[in-house]
């Protein structure tokens, strides 16, 4: 699976080296659309197939599989607000946020042994608690065990005119994303010349339970590419699951809690300090 993620500058080990900490958040700012870079939400042309057995689908009985994939394709795009988390089988990397479209979040991203980051905006505000595991592998030898008693269980705190907060929590654009999962209204024309690739059938599978909702599964096979869509089969037609294999490697993607209002609540200035200090302790590494 291409994640689409790069590191600038140069790495030793589990340290990177210049300028420590950037290159990591640069990484995970754009975790949300790297990690399925080119793994939208099924697309593909009409006539695809129908089940045999319609069972349990609910109002999606008589709909084609393209039709449920396009049903929930729009009702992602109207949300105005949900929970993301996604995992995968080629990096560390996990997110778990809550966002809307005016880029406020809650969440976290974590990246395994390399640390946890707690993260919080609100308009422009942008609160980061990062784990002892973050600072010690971010920040080289004692830089970084003395940043993670220092910063310990407190937020540093800033607005998005900081460019190292700006690309943190990049993440936390839902409208972004959404354009990202849901692809182009209409695929690419090919080049000139070149034949016009047959597109893949999608596919309706036997009604399943997702987290305590039943759900159906649209599957596609396009070339090395698997994937199923699971989509909510009660109420809205939301997409709720999204797993793709590419060569062996997996991700998986959930979305929940849709249109449900962003936490509010924001750390209190005793439990907070300035982003400048940690300004300053990069520039003096």
């Amino acid at each position: 699976m291409t994640s689409g993620c790069r590191t600038s500058g140069r790495t030793s080990g589990n340290r990177t080296s210049g300028r420590p900490g950037r290159p990591s958040c640069r990484r995970t700012a754009h975790a949300a659309s790297a990690l399925f870079c080119g793994t939208v939400l099924l697309t593909a042309a009409a006539g695809t197939a129908a089940a045999a057995d319609p069972d349990g689908e609910g109002d999606l009985a008589n709909k084609s599989a393209q039709q449920i994939s396009d049903t929930s394709r729009r009702e992602l795009l109207a949300a105005k607000s949900l929970r993301l988390r996604t995992a995968t089988s080629v990096s560390p990397t996990k997110l778990d946020l809550t966002l809307d479209r005016a880029g406020n979040c809650v969440g976290a991203i974590s990246k395994g042994a390399f640390g946890r980051v707690e993260l919080i905006k609100r308009g422009k505000q942008v609160w980061m608690r990062p784990d002892a595991a973050y600072w010690k592998t971010q920040l080289p030898g004692r830089e970084g065990i003395e940043a993670a008693k220092e910063f310990k269980g407190r937020f540093l705190h800033g607005t998005t005119d900081d460019a190292y907060l700006a690309r943190l929590s990049a993440a936390c654009d839902l409208t972004a994303f959404q354009r990202s999962a849901a692809g182009p209204d209409h695929p690419p024309s090919p080049p000139p010349g070149s034949p016009t690739p047959r597109p893949p059938v999608l596919h309706k599978g036997k009604p399943t339970v997702h987290e305590g909702a039943r759900v159906l599964p649209i599957t596609k096979k396009d070339g090395p590419v698997s994937q199923t869509l699971y989509v909510a089969i009660k109420g809205k037609h939301y997409p709720v699951k999204l797993t793709t294999m590419i060569d062996h490697e997996t991700s998986t993607l959930l979305l929940s809690n849709y249109d449900k209002p962003v936490p509010k609540k924001t750390p209190a200035p005793r439990n907070t300090v300035d982003i400048s200090a940690l300004e300053k302790r990069l520039q003096s590494t």
